[in-house]
Formats: C-alpha cells, structure tokens, sequence
C-alpha cells in the first residue's frame, strides 16, 4: 500500500536537518473513490519521532487488511440522533406515540452532546451523561429511556462507520438501593380495588355517574381493557350474539385535541384479541346503545358518525370518541362520591386510582377466581407483563401457603 512519512509543517530548508521541532507525519491510501476513480488517503500527524509515525501507521495498515477501519465523521450528535430519528420512522413498524417518546429521550441526551462530535462522545462521557441525570433528580424509567435511545442512535452511527467505538457498550443505568422498608411498602402500594370495592364503585357509578360513566367502568372492569382500547371501540367491534368484543386498534391523542385524534393498531402483536363477556355487560352496552341513537337523530348533519361506543353528547363536537383526560377525571369524581356516601366499618377507597387501576383490578379478581396467569395474560392482551406477574402472585399468595399446610397434612400420616 503507498504512502509516506514526512513533516507537513516544516519550515526549514529542504534537504536540510530540521531544526524547527516540527512533528512527523504519515499519508497513506486507503484505495479509490467510487465516484471519480481517484486514489482516497488517510493524513495522521502529530508524532513527536519518525519511529512513532512508523509505528501507527503500521497499526492503520492491519486495520485495513482486517477490514476494521473506519473513517470516523465530523457529523454531530444533534444532527446525527435526528439522521435516525428519520430512519427510524421509515422503517415503518414503529408506533407515533413512539416516535415521540424517542424524540423526549433524545433532548435529554442533547443537554450534554448537541454540539460535540458523536466520534468525540467517549465511554466516560457517556456514562457521566447518565449519571448526571441521576443526580439530577430523574426517574430510572427516565434514564431507562434515555439509554435505550442512546444504545440505539450509537449503534446505528458503529453500523454506517461514523464510529469506531460504541461509547454505550459497557454503559449502564445508575441505580438506587432500596432498603427493605421501602420494598415492603412498595408491595403494598398494588394500586387495585378489593371485590367488595369494586361493587361500591359501580354501584355508585350507576346511581351517581354521569352521562356513559356506568357502561364505560363496567366494561373495563369487567375485560381488563385498556382506557386508549376502550376510547377506540366501535359497535362493529361488538359481536351481541357471540358475546364478545375485539379489540383491534387504540386511540392517541397525547395534547387531548378532540378534533385531532388518531386510531392506531395495538400497542403489541399479543395486544390485538377478542375477549369474551357476559350477558351482564352485553345488556349495558344495548342499553347505551339505545340511548345514543337518540343523541344522532338529536344532532342529525352535525354528528361525527364514526361508529365510536363512548362518543361526546354535547352541542359542540357530538360523535367525536371520548378522551383518556375525560374518563380519569370521571373516575377521580366516582371515588370522592364513593368515599363521601360509605356506611360504617367501609374501606375508604384509594382516591389515586386511575382507570388503569381497573385493569389490575380484573387482574386480581380473575387470580381471586382461580384463573391461571397465562389466560389472565391472554385476556388483558400481554405477552408479559412484570406488574400483572405482581398482582397475580401478591393475590394467589394465601393460596401457595394452603398448598404447603395441605402437603405437610398429607406427609404427616407418612412419617
């Protein structure tokens, strides 16, 4: 392979010893540009002795027979984590709201590369990065994020030879040790309703709810649904005579812009499901469904007539499908009214319960019933799940000690 050795900056007489302590250098070819045909060479300088020169390049030149040398770019990290953020939407398999959340994680990454190199983002750097926001007070499922976006941007910039090292590899997530007291009141934070808590919220939703609040919480209460799958569902999804609704798509609206909603396929493969239910639940969706034929007639021409089970009623955007923001203030309102109408010697309820609650709520009533784990994953749409895992083995808990006491019962007329 040509090249040669030299000292670039040298000021002195050619031919003469240099005496202006200029550093030695070396030119190499790296081989032909596919574009003009012309030779492609690699400049490295700044060696104090022509030995040292020799020596680097002799490495370069096992690097290329190897074929592990790559011509680290001067692009940034900005404007390369945005190269693939587009890349990434192209590929065509990831979700909007994902992409948004991408978006988030990258500006936690831009606060301490923006403008630097993304050659010049070093091992150090980069875990100094995360351990900065640690100390800054962000949540591990921040960080989490902010890792997995950054693994990805520098994995693609070590595949396209903008790097020659991923800074990420050996990166990890600074954690916080628990002590066992926070722990034991972690497990007893589940955030679900007992069944007897469950019936007083429904019962007050039925007597006390507003318009649509006794069919929506009777449904996720009694499928497990997901608050976005509820918010997509149309009468089309329902089949009345087989009992059974299939679930197929979710809303998105992160702004709650009513107008500007989008229906997305569902959050995982296993997501997409038919769940059965019972003529109970059957019975309070024919009876909505009555009810909101005469909101259309009422509204005629103006009604958004997207087929949608739970839509708005009002004068200004009838027909338009409810928002998550709607259902979790309706739920906020049904607790207060629950635990402002409770007899004596009641649970009060916990009035930080969100609609989300409803679905390990399912989850535990399904464990209580002697449900087995995997068909309650089948149902609620999870191919795995470590809080529904949680739930599931907090409630069967009783029964793995009964099982142990009814083995001893039974060795101990063998002993």
């Amino acid at each position: 392979m040509k090249g040669h050795f030299y000292k670039p900056n040298c000021k002195c007489e050619k031919g003469k010893r240099c005496k202006c302590g200029a550093k030695w250098g070396f030119l190499m070819d790296v081989g032909i540009n596919p574009k003009n045909g012309r030779r492609k060479q690699k400049f490295k300088g700044g060696f104090n002795t022509k030995k040292e020169a020799e020596l680097a390049a002799a490495h370069f030149l096992a690097e290329i027979e190897a074929g592990q040398y790559v011509k680290e770019g001067n692009v940034t990290f900005e404007e390369f984590a945005y190269q693939w953020l587009d890349m990434y939407k192209a590929t065509g398999k990831v979700k909007i709201s994902t992409i948004r959340v991408r978006n988030h994680e990258i500006k936690r990454l831009l606060d301490y590369f923006a403008k630097l190199k993304i050659k010049d983002v070093s091992r150090k750097k980069y875990q100094d990065a995360l351990n900065n926001l640690k100390e800054r007070g962000f949540a591990e499922n921040t960080l989490d994020g902010a890792h997995r976006t950054g693994r990805m941007i520098f994995k693609k910039a070590a595949e396209m030879d903008l790097i020659k090292k991923d800074p990420t590899e050996f990166a990890y997530v600074p954690k916080t040790q628990k002590s066992v007291e926070e722990l034991e009141s972690e497990e007893n934070l589940i955030k679900y309703l007992e069944k007897e808590e469950l019936s007083r919220f429904l019962n007050t939703s039925k007597v006390q709810g507003l318009d649509q609040d006794d069919p929506i919480f009777t449904l996720l209460a009694y499928t497990g649904m997901r608050v976005g799958e509820l918010c997509a569902l149309k009468w089309k999804d329902i089949d009345f005579e087989q009992q059974s609704i299939s679930v197929t798509k979710t809303y998105y609206n992160p702004k709650n812009n009513i107008l500007n909603y989008q229906l997305l396929p569902p959050k995982t493969k296993s997501a997409k499901r038919k769940i059965e239910i019972d003529s109970f639940v059957i019975k309070k969706l024919e009876k909505h469904q009555q009810l909101q034929k005469k909101i259309k007639m009422k509204y005629r021409n103006r009604y958004h007539d997207k087929d949608f089970i739970f839509a708005l009623n009002d004068e200004k955007n009838p027909g338009y499908p409810l928002y998550l923001k709607k259902i979790e203030n309706r739920m906020k309102r049904l607790l207060k009214l629950t635990n402002k109408g409770m007899d004596v010697g009641e649970t009060k309820l916990n009035e930080g319960l969100t609609p989300h609650s409803l679905r390990h709520t399912h989850t535990s009533l399904l464990a209580e019933a002697g449900v087995g784990l995997q068909e309650i994953m089948d149902r609620l749409g999870h191919k795995d799940d470590a809080t529904t895992k949680n739930v599931y083995w907090h409630v069967t808990k009783p029964k793995k000690k009964e099982a142990a006491h009814k083995f001893s019962d039974l060795m101990r007329d063998l002993r």
